[in-house]
């Protein structure tokens, strides 16, 4: 996992001392857009002196830990997830986005949209909402177990594309040293705010949580401390 030393630090040193209240989180495991709005998360709350700790495991697994209320939500889904997951409470406003892209190792084209990429064969990581509601009904999708394991894939030529969010496809890309031979087309597929999900038994929690988060985003302090998250872990060697 990142190590990451940025602002929200010191948002944690200013909370107050007293015991904190505890909320454990799915967190889809080695996405790294999912350690951004964690830790975004983790100065939300703690503004609420209340302290995250985070489970990491693959995506369909996480919305079944959440949803049957073994752990207490989701970091940040799509925005429809409750209609699929009706315990999952969504909070508003949206705590992050991102932008779905396609990866590949051989085609040039302009993107234009989802539709643009159906006559490929195509790879996703399951459990990945985005992924999953974009291509739905496509002839040859293939999903797979983590967004590493699909990286390798493209790279031995399974699939034409996968599609991921740029900013984790970058990262997993470059982690696997396979820059001068993986890259993404322009430009992304669509950009998606994505929401942070309690489960139905922190309801009275949600309002005071999205309060929280309105506030830092009107201020700015939610898009400087993502754009400080992003940058360090696009950064680190």
């Amino acid at each position: 996992m990142w190590r990451i030393a940025v602002a929200w630090v010191s948002l944690l040193a200013a909370a107050p001392s007293q015991a904190q209240d505890l909320i454990r989180l799915a967190r889809i495991a080695d996405i790294p857009d999912q350690y951004v709005g964690g830790e975004m998360l983790r100065a939300v709350y703690a503004k609420l002196n209340i302290k995250l700790e985070f489970e990491d495991v693959p995506g369909k697994r996480a919305l079944a830990l959440s949803s049957a209320g073994e752990v207490d939500g989701e970091i940040q889904r799509i925005g429809t997830l409750s209609r699929d997951y009706p315990t999952l409470v969504q909070v508003t406003p949206a705590i992050n986005y991102i932008e779905p892209a396609v990866f590949t190792t051989k085609l040039h084209f302009d993107v234009a949209g989802w539709d643009s990429i159906r006559d490929y064969s195509i790879g996703i990581v399951r459990g990945v909402g985005s992924s999953e509601s974009g291509t739905r009904g496509m002839a040859r999708v293939t999903a797979t177990t983590g967004l590493e394991s699909m990286v390798k894939m493209l790279d031995a030529d399974r699939f034409d594309v996968m599609v991921t969010d740029l900013f984790s496809g970058l990262v997993a890309v470059r982690k696997l040293n396979l820059q001068t031979r993986i890259y993404p087309l322009s430009p992304p597929l669509e950009r998606i705010h994505i929401y942070h999900y309690l489960h139905e038994r922190h309801r009275a929690l949600v309002p005071k949580v999205g309060q929280v988060i309105a506030q830092m985003e009107a201020s700015g302090e939610l898009a400087t401390l993502r754009e400080a998250l992003v940058k360090q872990i696009l950064s680190t060697p």
